[in-house]
């Protein structure tokens, strides 16, 4: 007889209904997340998948010279596109291939292959193309071809003052100079062009558009005056031709207000064409006067003169025996003269004319550490002037406060040797005496012009480095350094010229390399009211001449004379109107 089956229900019939009512309670939670609490979400991402949304760059700000003419600025373009899922349609993919060969110049074969290798959305075909060219392709209405605004950075004035100015990445990013260092300022807002799309990502033709147009970045107006830093660039490349120097450097500024009106260093870019992928990029791109320290020699000594002045120790006629030598108390240091020479009693005026190195430790000693350092620091050696440019070198000062210092330090510093300090911060020194004692803070932005506002700089005191009466005497002083030697390399005719020269040996990790120098001049023009302080630094000359006087003053001369024809700045002043400044 058969086994009968129950008529009720099983412990497995419980579990699978309990499974079943579990999926059920499962599903409908789901439904609820998906339809009520994420509904949003959802949206937003259907929204995406159905919208294609694409960026458009936005044109750089300008960069412009004290005149208003641009360095740097951006040009409208167009960038190219091939919509490769349309040029499936391989017939009317070759004859928008041909008609792009016509107009861009591209080969048409080629274009054909990249459009229609593989279906992977739009691929560039070109970028940055002019304005005209891309006009005339959306007239065109190719198939398959699509076009977004770009823009492209461009240099009217070439490689003028490309250290400091800077240069953009192939993103439109700044790389380096000005260009970086305000790159918030000037890169600006991206638009956006959004088009509804179907399925397969094509934009659907009778769908909305929706744009937002790119806003262009804000302008920068410097102090560079473009005509002033074409005049040092030209004279610079001809004396490191003439002195056979590898590099150099030269900084031209209002010593009134601190306004720097030219930046030029060599080596520099002498073109863009492939400047990215230079082996010494480094080297070229680097404002070395702002960036790179050196040991500035004798013209440190208006500096340690201005001191002893200032402190009432001498006056421009004090006298010192000069024996060609000083001992170092103490210690087995002597320093001699850079021409090894002795010349007995000598005034404060002939130390300077004749850039004893034997006056200067005389007044160090006069002086005395503390005091001594405490006036190069108000000078604003060792300190960043905060000129607003990024790689500023510091400077490195010993003083007694440090470990490592030596009494043989105060002797090497007080002619500027044992110390290093930039080039910015020498001109920015020694322009305090051509400004009546007071110090001012460099700068090279003069404007600012974005988001709607305009934010204007403005000339900054820094400090009173020394008095007035003492600023006025030792400026006197540089002036008979030029003017009261004849046959003085800076002079230049028809005007008056106040400057010292500065000639020092190359540092090496053992000492000095007593074969090469750096040889360097700061003068100020005219002498009766100075328009222009030129600092002028060539790096190892080895043409035969390597004093500062022989190879930086001369450059100067050069310089000072076209700067004064450019700025129409009167000459012929009497010496008894120089006598009565």
């Amino acid at each position: 007889m058969s086994e009968q089956r129950p008529h009720h229900l099983t412990w497995r019939h419980a579990v699978l209904l309990a499974g079943m009512a579990a999926s059920l309670v499962a599903v409908i939670v789901r439904l609820w997340q998906v339809q009520v609490v994420d509904h949003q979400s959802y949206v937003d991402q259907a929204a995406r998948t159905r919208d294609g949304v694409a960026a458009t760059s936005a044109p750089r700000g300008t960069i412009t010279d004290a005149t208003g003419y641009p360095l740097a600025m951006s040009r409208d373009t167009w960038d190219v596109y091939l919509d490769t899922f349309l040029w499936r349609d391989r017939d009317k993919a070759r004859d928008a291939a041909f008609k792009l060969s016509q107009i861009l110049g591209v080969d048409a074969a080629q274009t054909f292959a990249l459009g229609t290798a593989q279906s992977r959305g739009d691929i560039p075909l070109l970028r940055q193309i002019p304005y005209e060219t891309g006009r005339q392709l959306v007239d065109e209405e190719l198939w398959g071809v699509r076009l977004l605004p770009s823009a492209e950075r461009m240099y009217p004035e070439g490689t003028l003052a490309s250290p400091l100015v800077g240069y953009t990445g192939l993103g439109g990013e700044g790389l380096w100079g000005l260009e970086s260092d305000y790159d918030q300022v000037l890169r600006g807002r991206s638009g956006m062009v959004m088009t509804e799309r179907d399925p397969l990502g094509r934009p659907i033709a009778i769908a909305p558009r929706v744009e937002r147009s790119a806003e262009i970045g804000g302008n920068i107006e410097l102090t560079i005056d473009r005509h002033i830093q074409r005049i040092v660039e030209q004279r610079l490349d001809e004396a490191l031709r003439e002195n056979n120097a590898p590099s150099g450097s030269v900084l031209v500024m209002n010593p009134r207000t601190g306004a720097l009106l030219a930046v030029a260093s060599r080596p520099a870019p002498t073109s863009y064409d492939k400047i990215l992928d230079h082996p010494k990029l480094s080297t070229l791109v680097r404002a070395r006067p702002i960036t790179d320290l050196y040991e500035p020699g004798s013209v440190i000594k208006t500096l340690t003169t201005a001191t002893a002045i200032d402190l009432g120790l001498v006056t421009p006629t004090t006298t010192y025996i000069d024996t060609g030598r000083v001992d170092i108390p103490g210690t087995e240091y002597t320093i001699r003269n850079w021409d090894f020479q002795k010349y007995g009693q000598v005034t404060m005026i002939e130390y300077l004319q004749r850039s004893l190195n034997t006056g200067s430790v005389w007044l160090s000693s006069k002086v005395g550490a503390r005091d001594f350092y405490r006036y190069m620091g108000a000078f604003g050696l060792g300190e960043p002037t905060h000129v607003g440019l990024s790689g500023e070198g510091e400077g490195m000062i010993r003083t007694p406060d440090n470990d490592d210092w030596y009494p043989v330090d105060l002797a090497t510093n007080s002619y500027g040797q044992g110390l290093a300090v930039t080039p910015l911060q020498v001109l920015t020194a020694v322009s305090s005496l051509a400004n009546n004692g007071v110090l001012m803070r460099p700068y090279v932005v003069s404007r600012i012009a974005a988001n709607g506002e305009v934010r204007t700089f403005q000339p900054v005191r820094v400090r009173q480095a020394v008095s007035a009466d003492t600023a006025r005497t030792v400026f006197r002083m540089m002036y008979e350094v030029v003017e009261g030697v004849p046959t003085h390399g800076a002079r230049v005719p028809g005007y008056h010229v106040a400057g010292k020269t500065g000639t020092t040996l190359v540092s090496i990790p053992t000492g000095y390399d007593l074969d090469t120098t750096i040889a360097s001049f700061v003068g100020f023009i005219p002498y009766e009211d100075p328009q222009v302080g030129i600092l002028v630094k060539i790096d190892q000359p080895s043409g035969g001449l390597n004093l500062g006087g022989q190879v930086a003053a001369p450059a100067f001369a050069k310089m000072a004379g076209d700067i004064m024809q450019y700025l129409r700045v009167p000459a012929g002043r009497t010496p008894s109107q120089v006598s009565a400044r």
